[in-house]
């Protein structure tokens, strides 16, 4: 091993002493180097996250490092994973006795910090700045079931993030939406789901009129994929039906309400809400869902032409609601919309879960670190509460205040897509005229949808914010008890 990894804990006292973890006695021994004085030289405090590096050469070891655990929650634990993955970037191995004092939901939580941490993405010529430790060892641990079923199920979890992620930071010179269909596509064989496109043609002739009219003025084509999981009878099948849309703009100018250069800079990711839905979808399996889901992601780029939507253009949805397209740069709506109305008029949800970097107004309203959440149903919006804090992808409720439907009224058509300020509530409310009423939750990320730097397991760049949250949902027993319920 070229690197070694120990973890530290926080003094239990005040004034007291840092607490070095398994592997430190023998490694002190090993390696001649007193690494409890090293920290107390260092000031170390032991939390979460901190590292204290000590370059040796002793046999094939080059460093030891030694990791602050914090308060050995699964938090602390996933930013520990984070932290040890970027310190051990370019590194040909590490091995790490700090899964060792980790209960099972923690031990999950630092193998997915580790994983979301080592995240890289270049097309640079010469090849990666950094690339990720190929090798990590994870000693101390025994060969239960219970650390095998946890190992699983975090490679799963840290995979969809990795993949939701990997989708948003594509640039859209290569992703547009028939390259997100392909990827969906070849996803869906290895994941056991069915996989259905609709192309523009198709789009027309069923009336799709939102997502045709976003992608009309671009030179490649709107698409709207569906991809269905069934649940196998090993993890116990239910007949109930979940339906999870995702917003696809592999391209947001702005279209003729164009966007400034500043604000169309990240507008690659704004289709992150579809790439979560992508990634979600693809480790349902992996968690056990005992719940039928279907995904839907609506894709259109959003782009300046001479066929593009005008301001006061009015566009029929499918099912036949009406929109006044006021702000073309409030495209995700119209979008999402034929996604929603198509789920509730053909595909029999029992619940309705849609995903989309939606309205600037939520990075005013909740900043860079929380996503947002609108819930018509009380049980559904709970248990997305607690799987956000639990997963690391926090939400925060917000009001649909029906006090704000007068704004969406427009003299020419059902709605006005430009309700106006507050703008992430309004867009809510427009939505909700598509969910047929039933159990539905709204989580716009927009807020969430970029870290401006490299923090805890957030990289810098598209985070892809959403897909661990809904597998841990999804993942429960009984993900859809007493949803609905009156």
């Amino acid at each position: 091993m070229e690197c070694l990894a120990l973890p530290v804990l926080p003094a239990e006292t005040d004034g007291g002493s840092v607490v070095l973890g398994p592997g430190a006695d023998e490694a002190s021994e090993a390696l001649g180097v007193d690494l409890l004085g090293v920290l107390e030289g260092m000031a170390a405090t032991g939390r979460a996250g901190e590292i204290t590096r000590v370059p040796v050469l002793v046999g094939e070891w080059r460093l030891v490092l030694l990791v602050g655990v914090g308060d050995l929650s699964s938090t602390s634990f996933r930013r520990a994973g984070a932290a040890l993955a970027r310190a051990v970037k370019d590194r040909a191995s590490v091995a790490t006795s700090i899964a060792s004092i980790a209960p099972p939901a923690e031990f999950r939580a630092f193998v997915i910090g580790t994983m979301l941490g080592s995240f890289e993405f270049h097309w640079r010529s010469e090849g990666a700045k950094a690339r990720p430790v190929p090798r990590v060892v994870l000693a101390g641990l025994d060969e239960s079931p219970t650390h095998r079923d946890e190992l699983r199920l975090a490679l799963a979890l840290g995979g969809a993030g990795w993949r939701s992620r990997l989708l948003a930071t594509v640039p859209s010179n290569l992703k547009n939406p028939a390259w997100l269909a392909d990827q969906a596509v070849e996803m869906a064989a290895p994941a056991g789901l069915a996989v259905r496109v609709w192309d523009e043609k198709e789009l027309a002739e069923q009336g799709f009129g939102g997502i045709l009219g976003v992608g009309r003025a671009s030179a490649t084509p709107p698409r709207l994929i569906q991809v269905s999981y069934e649940p196998s009878a090993e993890h116990g099948s239910d007949l109930r039906h979940v339906v999870l849309v995702g917003k696809g703009i592999t391209f947001d100018s702005g279209g003729l309400s164009i966007k400034p250069a500043q604000g169309m800079a990240t507008m690659k990711r704004d289709m992150t809400g579809g790439a979560v839905v992508l990634a979600t979808m693809a480790a349902l399996a992996d968690v056990g869902c005992r719940v039928r889901v279907t995904g839907l992601v609506a894709a259109a780029e959003n782009a300046v032409g001479g066929d593009a939507l005008r301001p006061g253009d009015v566009i029929t949805h499918f099912g036949g609601r009406t929109s006044e397209v006021n702000n073309t740069d409030a495209e995700g709506r119209l979008v999402l919309a034929d996604a929603m109305a198509y789920a509730v008029a053909e595909l029999e949800p029992d619940v309705l879960v849609d995903v989309a970097t939606l309205t600037g107004a939520m990075k005013v309203a909740l900043g860079l670190q929380t996503g947002g959440l609108f819930a018509n149903d009380e049980v559904l919006a709970q248990r997305l509460l607690e799987c956000g804090d639990a997963a690391g992808e926090p939400l925060w409720r917000m009001p649909l205040a029906a006090d704000y439907e007068e704004k969406l009224e427009s003299k020419v058509a059902d709605a006005d897509n430009a309700a106006g300020g507050p703008g992430a509530i309004t867009a809510a409310l427009f939505l909700q005229h598509f969910t047929g009423g039933l159990p539905w939750a709204h989580l716009d990320i927009a807020s969430v949808g970029d870290s401006t730097s490299d923090r805890h397991e957030w990289t810098e760049g598209p985070t892809g914010f959403g897909p661990r949250l809904l597998l841990d949902w999804l993942g429960q027993a009984e993900p859809l008890a007493a949803v609905g319920a009156r």
